[in-house]
């Protein structure tokens, strides 16, 4: 963000369709947005789509932002919000696919890619992030986005309450039960490994 610029007086003058206030919160939160999808959906092409969905919707949407919460923590919402609709349509589309090979009709297109890259993982770790993403993909909803705004983001439990609308206690409880849902999918693939 532009030094002495708060963020009132931007949202304030996107209010007033300034494009370059519109520009700066793309510029100052597009990184954000996109590695939160990202860790969500798992697939960068996917990520960007969700980003740029999450900006137009800030756009369109900035009239009605009240000033009730951060900038920031009304965008967090805005993505998980995308990202979970992206999952969920893409779990009709693959049994949608299911159902026409059924009938003898295949499907081509590849839902999950066999590699992800999150640019929050270091090289020597990307046979084990691989693993995990996946892992944390099967956990359920709530979960997988505590999680991932805790583990990816480095969210406080606090800032993750606030985004989605819950108490402390019932984040410290989704982490807790996303922490040991993982040991438990991941205990085989550690016992591989050794």
């Amino acid at each position: 963000m532009q030094p002495g610029l708060n963020e009132w007086t931007l949202i304030e003058r996107l209010q007033q369709g300034d494009e370059a206030a519109f520009k700066t919160i793309v510029v100052t939160w597009q990184d954000m947005v996109y590695n939160t999808a990202l860790g969500i959906v798992q697939q960068p092409e996917d990520a960007e789509d969700i980003a740029q969905e999450v900006f137009a919707q800030v756009y369109q949407s900035i009239h009605s932002f009240k000033g009730e919460s951060k900038l920031s923590t009304w965008l967090y919402r805005i993505t998980i919000s995308k990202a979970m609709d992206h999952l969920r349509r893409a779990k009709r589309k693959k049994r949608f696919a299911f159902v026409k090979s059924l009938f003898g009709q295949q499907q081509e297109e590849s839902l999950h890619p066999p590699d992800f890259n999150h640019p929050g993982v270091v090289l020597d770790n990307k046979e084990n992030a691989v693993v995990l993403f996946r892992a944390i993909e099967r956990l359920p909803d709530n979960q997988r986005i505590a999680f991932t705004l805790h583990k990816v983001e480095g969210l406080s439990h606090q800032e993750i309450s606030s985004i989605m609308d819950t108490t402390v206690s019932s984040v410290e409880s989704l982490l807790h039960r996303a922490k040991t849902n993982l040991r438990k999918e991941l205990a085989g693939f550690f016992r591989e490994k050794e």
